[in-house]
């Protein structure tokens, strides 16, 4: 059933499920992956040669964190690339190498920040556990992903008759206030084992791990006509699982003249500058493999100069609802609502990469697909955040426009957004990848949409 046709309610309990499944990046790209092998995709590894076809479908992962999906033309012939670009990473905290810490009779886990969170949202929450461990296989080394379902963990407040002024400001020392709790009455750390006994191996054949905390509490669909999503990491699973599902339903329903990409990088909430982040290589050597198959080299290339220029992506992350109760937090007029569509982000020192090329070609896009557009801009006196667009296009020179959708309580360990602002970016994210796109001069385009 496709996006157009499918009930607003059916598809945000679908994205509920998918954040479910993927309490951290590593979980998101194994679904993704999963998602994808189901319906046709040949898997790829960086490390073999790439036997590429025409009218091939295929992904590639980076670190089990970041993948990236493409389909070919049926031809050795393509206009550009069409690309919709997310994050699977959220604010989190992360165990340390050595994680057990007793306590005055507690069993503790040392962690740090992960990115920048809402401290206190995590709080007196049911927490769990869930990354991957590395360990000794044979000669080699093995990398199994780890989830514990069940609560295990809890970060307490102090008592307001302990802290009277804790309602008045708080700061939180990541170090001090943020250590969670895994049990009473022990005074000897006790996860490692739990670890080991959850993954069937012995203390010598664990050698690494990246595990984190994760809010247990699933999200849920509230207000009038369930208008409303709650859930832990809506930023960036929301535009993650919508760009999938775009991409899914669009390589099915069309013969494709252009490269729709699906990218899911990792490692944005610290920056993007790591080896799977959208700072990496990572899209540029995709590119690269695909355009060798295609008959491009260094020495004969016009014809990817011609698909750089006549190429798209979409820059997907959520983006500042004006806050009910805060509004002066918002620009007087650039202060996109939940229910109110698609947001496209705008940021004069480029800390998002949309331009007026860039926005006339998504306003376009979204006018014929009928697609609610909304605007958001920082207030002049403010610095808001940013996001992976500007860094990604920096490695593949394509055109980029930042969007995304309204939410609530960004980096908190539960947000809040909009079931009809996503069914709306799960349609501009099918028209576009639909979007005939081609670059006339230097300064105009003709855009189609099918």
């Amino acid at each position: 059933m496709s996006c157009e046709t499918k009930d607003k309610t059916a598809l945000a309990n679908e994205l509920l499920t998918f954040i479910d499944q993927s309490p951290t990046a590593y979980h998101a790209v194994s679904v993704i992956a999963q998602t994808l092998s189901a319906k046709g995709f040949v898997a790829l590894s960086e490390g073999d040669d790439w036997a590429l076809e025409c009218g091939g479908k295929y992904y590639v992962t980076r670190n089990g964190s970041s993948l990236l999906a493409f389909a070919l033309p049926s031809t050795e012939s393509a206009v550009g690339y069409r690309i919709v670009a997310a994050h699977t990473d959220s604010p989190a905290f992360k165990l340390k190498d050595i994680f057990d810490r007793p306590s005055e009779g507690y069993s503790k886990l040392n962690v740090e920040k992960y990115g920048g969170m809402l401290c206190s949202t995590w709080m007196d929450r049911p927490l769990s556990v869930a990354g991957r461990v590395l360990l000794s296989s044979g000669n080699g080394v093995q990398s199994r992903l780890v989830r514990f379902e069940d609560p295990i963990a809890l970060i307490p407040s102090v008592a307001i008759h302990m802290d009277r002024n804790v309602n008045d400001g708080k700061s939180y020392n990541a170090q001090v206030d943020m250590l969670p709790i895994l049990d009473a009455g022990k005074d000897i750390g006790s996860f490692k084992n739990q670890l080991l006994r959850k993954v069937g191996v012995e203390e010598t054949a664990l050698l690494s791990h990246d595990l984190y905390l994760y809010v247990q509490q699933k999200g849920y669909l509230w207000g009038e006509n369930d208008a409303l999503i709650s859930a832990p990491r809506i930023d960036d699973l929301m535009c993650v699982f919508g760009g999938m599902v775009a991409f899914c339903e669009e390589i099915a329903a069309t013969d494709i003249a252009h490269i729709p990409m699906l990218a899911a990088f990792d490692n944005e909430e610290v920056g993007s500058h790591t080896l799977q982040g959208a700072a990496s290589s990572f899209m540029e050597d995709t590119i690269a493999r695909i355009e060798h198959f295609l008959g491009n080299n260094r020495d004969d290339a016009d014809g990817k100069f011609k698909r750089m220029s006549n190429s798209l992506m979409l820059s997907a992350d959520n983006g500042h609802a004006v806050h009910p109760n805060h509004p002066e937090y918002a620009d007087a007029q650039n202060r996109p609502t939940i229910g109110g569509g698609v947001v496209l982000k705008f940021n004069a020192q480029q800390r998002y990469a949309t331009d007026a090329v860039g926005a006339a070609i998504f306003r376009s896009i979204c006018l014929a697909a009928d697609v609610r557009v909304q605007t958001f801009a920082n207030r002049s006196d403010m610095m808001g955040g940013s996001t992976l667009g500007n860094i990604a296009n920096t490695r593949v020179p394509i055109r980029t426009v930042d969007i995304g959708l309204p939410q609530l309580a960004m980096h908190s360990a539960f947000e809040t957004a909009g079931t009809s602002d996503f069914s709306d970016y799960v349609s501009a994210c099918r028209a576009f990848y639909r979007a005939n796109i081609r670059m006339i001069g230097d300064d105009g385009y003709r855009v189609e949409v099918i």
